[in-house]
């Protein structure tokens, strides 16, 4: 038994081997047919490549032939042309000469006629020259005169003016001087309450320091208090330390005025309101006109009535009604 499964094992690897000897065969039949297929389509691609590039060489010779026949066909024309264009050259050339001969008097008048033609335009042109050369210089005199005239105005008009400055200056020096003496020989007669008075520039209104003192303290203490309130900031004016102003500009110019946001003047308006405030406010711009370096009250004369400088008219005027009511009186 052993015996015969051992050959029974041979058999069957024999048989094994044998058939893998034919599958590799087989496969190997198999690539060199592939490989063959392969050559075959290869040599058949070569084939057509070589049949192509016969066809095309035969079209070129084709082409070739044509268009060799069509140049010498250009050739022919073209000597045709030439001989054809060159008698024609010389048929012109001929009827030139003899139309020159015909026509050389008339060429030789026609150039005159030119020349004389060319000759008037320039002497025209000359004269059109001269007559705008003298306009220019006519118009270069009268604008010389219409200056000179101009400038002549202007110096009379500049004379006129200094003496009209000048009397100005003067009438205004001798208004200033009679203001002068009307506010210190009519003390007495524009004093009091009156329409037309001497208000000192610069001086504080004392009414809305007491009022606003009474609406804080008694009667006899508010009368106290408002009178040391109002005299301090009189004090306050003529420090040198203290500058309540500030520079600004409008319609392009400069101009100083009261620096609302001042901590003094914010302080104060915070203390004792609009109306107190508004008095200094109204001192300080009196002195800032009437005598910004050393603040001090000036006097001037009043128009109390409709809260204004009066005119010198307004004050003789007054002085004369009240002369004549004292007058009466008397």
């Amino acid at each position: 038994m052993p015996s015969l499964r051992r050959v029974a094992r041979e058999n069957a690897r024999r048989i094994f081997e044998e058939k893998e000897k034919l599958r590799l065969e087989l496969e190997n039949a198999r690539r060199i047919f592939e490989e063959n297929e392969k050559l075959r389509l290869e040599l058949e691609n070569v084939q057509r490549i070589f049949e192509e590039n016969e066809k095309l060489m035969l079209e070129l010779d084709a082409k070739r032939k044509e268009l060799n026949s069509r140049c010498k066909q250009r050739d022919k024309l073209e000597a045709e042309n030439d001989g054809e264009k060159k008698q024609l050259d010389d048929e012109k050339q001929k009827t030139a000469i003899e139309n020159t001969s015909r026509e050389l008097p008339s060429m030789v008048q026609k150039k005159a006629d030119e020349d004389v033609r060319k000759h008037i335009q320039a002497q025209k042109r000359e004269k059109e020259a001269a007559i705008s050369k003298i306009i220019e210089l006519e118009r270069q005199l009268d604008q010389k005169q219409q200056l000179e005239l101009e400038k002549e105005q202007l110096e009379g008009t500049l004379r006129v003016m200094k003496h009209l400055i000048s009397k100005e200056r003067k009438s205004n020096d001798e208004l200033g001087e009679a203001r002068k003496e009307l506010i210190m020989g009519s003390d007495d007669l524009l004093s009091g309450r009156t329409n037309i008075g001497i208000k000192r520039m610069g001086e504080l209104d004392e009414e809305p320091f007491q009022n606003a003192c009474k609406r804080k303290y008694q009667d006899e203490e508010a009368a106290i208090k408002a009178a040391e309130l109002c005299s301090n900031w009189q004090g306050q004016f003529k420090e040198p330390g203290w500058n309540p102003y500030k520079i600004v500009e409008c319609r392009r110019e400069t101009k100083e005025v009261v620096n609302e946001q001042d901590p003094k003047l914010k302080e104060l308006w915070f203390e004792w309101g609009d109306d107190v405030y508004n008095a200094v406010k109204t001192a300080l711009i009196e002195l800032n006109e009437y005598n910004a370096s050393g603040r001090y009250t000036v006097p001037e004369l009043w128009n109390y009535k409709e809260g204004r400088k009066a005119t010198t008219k307004e004050v003789i005027r007054y002085i004369f009604e009240q002369w004549k009511i004292n007058k009466r009186k008397r």
